[in-house]
């Protein structure tokens, strides 16, 4: 099959609040793709989420009763999971065996343990999985790991990490939401993980932590709302990392590397160069990123990008830019530091 023959069709599987960026990303991918068919907790929901994806010009989108519909629907080229991470081994096993490439929400499962076990799934069945990571996608990460990656800093000393979120109590109220048992935790596996799996890809590995793990007085909820660190990277630099929903009223996460000539600042859609000559670059325009009480105040171009390229990769039988083995380097690093705030103590990352 080719581009030329026509559009690939894809299926949603989990219609919560990420669905509608996933609608519209998908929607001006045509006509690459097309969204095809929906598929939710009970067809009442899938109905109207079909119905109502007209308002946002897209027509004709079917709603499955039950997976098994979805699976044997012939027409259907590859699939976008977006349930919650507890509802997804025994759905990416049908789909494996259906033979439907797999592009996933992060995270990848609740701990290491089940990521890893999930991801070995469709390794074994030679399915494609690829993991939304949308910021590795926006224009200016791509320019800054370029400039890394030709030494433009030179040796890199220090990164700082901050993701300083905001979320109304409410958030946490819908059942689940900051669990264990569904989420896998709290503000690192689903607020930071995104920009903690752009670090990685920017300045590479964190080799060890050492990290408080805590929850604020300002939720009522299982898991953590702020988490503070120090980071050894595997290239020598050091850093911090400070994570939190617990801030309000919630500002833009920011990434900021210091190297020998100079020092880059990455964030709200930003980047800003700063070299030790005294000169300033500047790239990109400021934007939200969902940082404040609205978890969905963002642009839906950055999914629009992940989908485009697991698309292109679906076409060309190659893997996905960001493939689940690759995404288990971030689940391995939250797993390091909420086992280093546990113990009161550094921990080596690779030991887990």
């Amino acid at each position: 099959m080719s581009q030329a023959e026509k559009p690939l069709n894809v299926a949603l599987i989990g219609l919560g609040m990420v669905a509608q960026t996933h609608l519209r990303a998908v929607r001006d991918l045509a006509p690459l793709v097309q969204l095809r068919g929906v598929l939710a907790t009970t067809p009442d929901k899938a109905e109207r989420f079909a119905a109502g994806a007209a308002e946002d010009g897209v027509h004709g989108v079917k709603a499955y009763a039950k997976l098994h519909e979805l699976l044997t629907d012939d027409g259907l080229d590859f699939a976008i999971l977006l349930t919650p991470p507890n509802a997804r081994q025994a759905i990416v096993e049908a789909l494996c065996s259906a033979g439907l490439p797999i592009l996933m929400e992060k995270p990848v499962e609740r701990d290491l343990a089940a990521a890893t076990a999930l991801v070995e799934t469709c390794e074994r069945a030679g399915n494609p999985l690829g993991i939304v990571f949308q910021h590795r996608f926006r224009s200016v990460s791509e320019m800054l790991r370029k400039r890394l990656a030709e030494g433009a800093l030179g040796e890199l000393g220090l990164v700082e990490v901050t993701v300083p979120w905001w979320r109304e109590q409410s958030y946490y109220d819908e059942p689940g939401r900051g669990t264990y048992a569904r989420d896998g935790g709290g503000v690192l596996i689903s607020q930071a993980i995104h920009t903690l799996d752009l670090m990685g890809a920017l300045v590479g590995d964190v080799v060890r932590v050492q990290a408080m793990a805590r929850k604020t007085r300002f939720h009522d909820m299982e898991a953590e709302d702020f988490v503070t660190a120090g980071l050894t990277f595997a290239s020598g630099a050091v850093g911090s990392l400070q994570a939190s929903t617990a801030q309000y009223p919630g500002d833009a996460e920011f990434i900021i590397v210091h190297g020998e000539k100079g020092v880059a600042q990455l964030g709200a859609g930003q980047l800003v160069l700063e070299w030790r000559d005294g000169t300033e670059e500047r790239f990109g325009e400021q934007g939200t990123t969902g940082g404040g009480a609205d978890p969905m105040a963002f642009t839906h171009a950055w999914h629009q990008s992940v989908v485009e390229d697991f698309a292109h990769a679906v076409l060309d039988k190659r893997p996905p830019r960001v493939t689940g083995r690759e995404a288990l380097r971030v689940h391995r690093l939250i797993e390091a530091l909420i086992a280093s705030s546990k113990q009161e103590r550094a921990l080596d990352v690779a030991a887990l």
